[in-house]
């Protein structure tokens, strides 16, 4: 009996069960981000000061709204940074009961995918970002100068350090579907090449400019942290 009940769900009684779970989450989730914004709106101006001091930006607005606009953006990125923690629990807390996650387990998720996303934040902020905005700015000349709008500057930083904290949690992903035998490893090992081609397409997608390089910077990251899933599944001996 108890054995039985703590088999995992078929796939459909999974994926509905986790609608259902994170259904009740949605709601307190929306309320925190939305105090947490305005929270942080007033504190935008220093945050922005840093950010534009860090990557040596002089910058411009081109309508009576973008300061305002690029502001609001700033303080929902930085809410969402904040609490992602909150947002990792809720999410795994919802996954937890459709594919049989014991309590030992969803701590682990919990802790790892916290753990990489800021190292993804943390690593494109501080050695991607710079990099890639000072190789884009790199084909100023006299004859073409450099104005950059405050409201595409702060889309451009909070959107690629995102996508990095995202896309930072693929070895996770990886150990969940192993585990939950939705994928085996050996599937990963076999599909390199495919990997290679999706890797492209969600860095195509979630780089803020179409530029290869940008692509290049986060499409290379991609793939080590792809490699490094399939390690971290033979050292855990998940097949």
């Amino acid at each position: 009996m108890t054995s039985a009940a703590q088999e995992p769900a078929p796939p459909g009684k999974r994926l509905l069960g986790f609608l259902l779970e994170i259904r009740k989450t949605i709601l307190s989730l929306a309320c925190g981000i939305a105090l947490g914004t305005f929270a942080c709106y007033f504190l935008s101006p220093q945050i922005f000061a840093v950010m534009q001091d860090h990557l040596q930006q002089q910058l411009a607005f081109f309508s009576v709204a973008e300061p305002f606009i690029a502001h609001v953006k700033l303080a929902l990125f930085v809410t969402l940074f904040l609490l992602m923690p909150w947002i990792v629990f809720c999410f795994w807390r919802a996954m937890a009961r459709p594919f049989a996650l014991s309590a030992k387990a969803l701590a682990s998720f919990v802790l790892f995918t916290c753990l990489l996303f800021y190292a993804g934040t943390l690593f494109c902020y501080f050695v991607t970002l710079p990099f890639g905005v000072k190789f884009l700015l790199g084909f100023e000349s006299e004859q073409l100068k450099s104005v950059i709008s405050v409201g595409k500057f702060v889309s451009f930083v909070t959107i690629f350090v995102l996508a990095f904290g995202l896309i930072f949690e693929l070895p996770i992903f990886m150990i969940f579907f192993a585990r939950a035998g939705i994928c085996p490893r050996s599937t990963f090992e076999k599909s390199r090449r495919y990997a290679v081609l999706f890797i492209s397409i969600v860095a195509s997608l979630l780089t803020p400019t179409p530029d290869v390089v940008n692509m290049l910077l986060m499409g290379g990251p991609l793939y080590l942290l792809y490699e490094m899933g399939i390690i971290v599944l033979k050292i855990m001996k998940i097949n």
